[in-house]
């Protein structure tokens, strides 16, 4: 347990950072150059790695579901947590992103069969209280204009909520580090065709010192290295205990998005912030599978 506790704090640090690494590459990368540039230099960092250790013979390789895994936490869901910081401080995507764990429990339940108690179900409704409160209770923005942004941010975490329990019920199996360098090949492929739609990368920027080290914060730290530490514990400890690193992002990305960007912290910032972690605590406890009878 000391393993997994220890890549949860390393990997809140460095997912903390994410958010304002992302904020620097916006302006001269896009929304999916964001995505594409994130993906390819964590690839560049997993792939020598994987061919040091060797390749698994292709036809043993659930494809199928890494390809899915490589969408739903990797390119879909960055590309539209890049969109959300067009319209939303580093700090608030970082609260947002917190509620993983709710929506991951009720995706449990919808789609894989888990049981939960009275007390989550409050727990899953306190963390909406806590989203409404970091939206000023303006709930019907999100089915407006306003939509870019808050909403962008919530359908990420749903996707991370799929793919936390298709990767723990389908690739448990799977070698960690080809799990995460195919997550991060998808990665590239996505913000490739994002881009083709869009806009590309300005040539210009590769050349500043700020793009750069952004890069490779977000590139190596924040999906390479990261990956290696968000699918370990997924298969170590679950696809309940992988997603409370959201517990701790926050509070990082918090304290970085002040210090790096001035960004700045409200009362009902701290107060929806409150609210959301009560409701991950109480939702990510006593899960129950459905007990299934055999005839």
């Amino acid at each position: 347990m000391s393993r997994l506790y220890g890549a949860l704090v390393l990997l809140s640090l460095i997912w903390g950072l994410s958010f304002v690494f992302i904020k620097y590459l916006l302006e001269p990368a896009g929304v999916w150059g964001v995505v594409f540039l994130r993906c390819l230099t964590g690839v560049a960092v997993l792939i020598p790695l994987l061919l040091y250790r060797g390749w698994p013979p292709f036809r043993s390789v659930p494809w199928g579901s890494l390809v899915l895994v490589g969408v739903l936490n990797a390119g879909l869901p960055w590309g539209l947590i890049a969109w959300s910081e067009t319209q939303i401080h580093s700090n608030t995507a970082s609260i947002l992103n917190a509620t993983t764990p709710i929506w991951t429990s009720l995706i449990g339940v919808v789609a894989y069969s888990v049981m939960l108690t009275k007390r989550q179900w409050i727990g899953i409704v306190a963390g909406f209280v806590g989203i409404v409160i970091l939206m000023d209770f303006q709930v019907a923005d999100l089915f407006r204009e306003h939509f870019v942004g808050i909403g962008t941010m919530l359908v990420a975490t749903i996707c991370y909520g799929f793919a936390s329990h298709h990767t723990k019920r389908f690739l448990s199996d799977v070698d960690v580090l080809l799990t995460a360098t195919v997550t991060l090949v998808t990665g590239v492929v996505v913000g490739l065709i994002g881009m083709a739609f869009t806009r590309g990368i300005s040539l210009e920027a590769l050349w500043n010192v700020r793009f750069a080290f952004a890069l490779v914060g977000l590139g190596v730290f924040g999906s390479g290295i990261a990956y290696l530490l968000f699918f370990y514990m997924i298969t170590a400890g679950g696809a309940q205990f992988a997603v409370n690193v959201t517990y701790l992002v926050p509070l990082t990305a918090i304290i970085w998005g002040a210090v790096l960007l001035h960004e700045p912290l409200s009362p009902r910032m701290m107060i929806g912030l409150f609210v959301i972690f009560a409701g991950i605590y109480l939702s990510t406890t006593n899960t129950k599978q459905k007990q299934t009878q055999v005839e």
